[in-house]
């Protein structure tokens, strides 16, 4: 393979699906799409995001109206309930005996309204907590999302490698095939040694073993491609477009700026959360104020009497003590707002040592993918001139097995190094919070 072949070479990546979506030829962006589509942990992150508004939902309904409605019928003997229910009734008078006032029923029907005025601080902070998780949730979708489309152009990378292994292996063994029949009719005509006939012999058994191993990694590699993008393997036919433009118009980025990794807004969002908490704690201490307003109404049939009432008024509760709860609710949440900057902290360190890892792997990949175009021409015309050399009876055989060899090795060396060039960069363009193909619209958070 030669570097005028990389561009074709390269974007001709397969995504497997099922038959229903192998109706046009796949594009590495499709393939990202239908990965965040389908796959898993797209689908846990998503389910996340909806559990953090649900929350969002209950933090709101601090400042709701609470409105409930209850019924409830009993008959008693007993004195105390029993005259409370002729009173509710309306059905007092000085003929009863409150020892024995009899069997009494009652039939009652409340409906509450509440509503709370001040709750030191409390609801605000857990609506902000809530909030904060949202955006933290949201955040680890878009991460969630930038992993899957590197996972994808890797998967697509990896397969890449294994089929250009196999082209490289056929190629060898053709050459050892050609080379075997030329040592066989030098063999049969007494120019060649029999022990330099069946070394032919052996490198051609060998390279046929290593070319069904790695028919072997192919299908291996085609079968992770089906579990990245999250669908059952199938053995249909895929078809490729050439030149994928998101491929071949992936370039390294200009800058090491990692502040728009999605795992920093997500870890800021959880300091945010975890400050609310702290203010949500100390609300413990401040007063809680309710506004309250109910309508009642009571039959009893043995009095044959109903009346109703109603009750509004305002509350307020002060927790003078509460065996030091509230104060070790503080603690605890300040402690874990301790805990989530210095996490934030060594994250941004990590990151930041990522980034610089990725960028000199990158740098390595480049290197290696220039110097092995060189290496891939060299031994081709090495590998040209020993064969002409041994149809000539000028060359032993194991000369031309080692020049064969070099050759099979230079091109996997030259597979491996273009695929790794993109891996790198891909690697490096996540590293940083970018779109790892450049396709905003398809990792773009729902």
């Amino acid at each position: 393979m030669t570097a005028a072949t990389l561009p074709r070479t390269l974007t001709f990546l397969a995504v497997f699906a099922p038959a229903s979506l192998l109706a046009a030829p796949w594009t590495l962006e499709r393939a990202v799409t239908t990965a965040l589509e389908h796959s898993p942990d797209a689908r846990v992150a998503q389910a996340r995001i909806d559990a953090a508004q649900a929350l969002v939902t209950q933090a709101q309904a601090a400042w709701l109206p609470q409105l409930s409605l209850s019924s409830r019928y009993t008959a008693t003997n007993s004195s105390m309930p029993a005259f409370g229910s002729i009173l509710n009734q309306r059905a007092f008078s000085f003929g009863l005996d409150f020892n024995h006032p009899g069997q009494i029923d009652n039939l009652n029907a409340t409906g509450t309204l509440a509503y709370n005025l001040y709750s030191g601080g409390r609801a605000s902070a857990g609506r902000h907590a809530a909030r904060a998780g949202v955006e933290a949730a949201s955040s680890d979708l878009q991460a969630t999302r930038h992993q899957l489309a590197a996972a994808v152009v890797k998967a697509a990378l990896n397969l890449q490698k294994a089929r250009e292994a196999v082209v490289a292996l056929e190629g060898g063994v053709r050459a050892y095939e050609a080379a075997v029949t030329v040592a066989r009719a030098r063999f049969e005509a007494g120019q060649l040694l029999k022990a330099d006939f069946l070394s032919l012999e052996v490198q051609l058994a060998q390279t046929r073993e290593a070319l069904a191993s790695a028919r072997h990694s192919a299908a291996l590699a085609a079968r992770g491609f089906h579990f990245v993008l999250g669908l059952e393997p199938t053995e249909e036919p895929v078809e490729f477009v050439a030149d994928d433009p998101a491929l071949a118009q992936l370039s390294a980025p200009a800058t090491a700026d990692f502040s728009r990794r999605p795992e920093l807004d997500a870890m800021q969002a959880r300091v945010r959360a975890a400050e609310a908490m702290v203010t949500a704690a100390r609300g413990g201490h401040r007063p809680t104020v309710n506004a309250f307003a109910s309508y009642q109404y009571d039959q009893g049939w043995k009095l044959d009497r109903h009346a109703d009432g109603w009750l509004a008024g305002l509350a307020v509760d002060v927790a003078v003590f509460d065996g030091g709860q509230t104060s070790g609710r503080v603690r605890q949440a300040s402690a874990e707002l301790a805990q989530a900057r210095e996490m934030l902290r060594k994250l941004t360190l990590g990151i930041s040592l990522e980034v610089e890892q990725a960028r000199l792997a990158h740098a390595d990949a480049v290197e290696r993918r220039d110097v092995t175009a060189q290496a891939v021409a060299q031994a081709e015309e090495s590998a040209a001139l020993s064969r002409a050399r041994f149809e000539r009876e000028s060359l032993l055989g194991a000369d031309l097995i080692g020049a064969e060899s070099r050759l099979l090795e230079a091109r996997l060396r030259r597979t491996v190094a273009l695929a790794d060039e993109r891996i790198a960069l891909v690697d490096l363009r996540r590293a940083l919070g970018l779109d790892p193909l450049g396709t905003s619209a398809a990792i773009t958070t729902r």
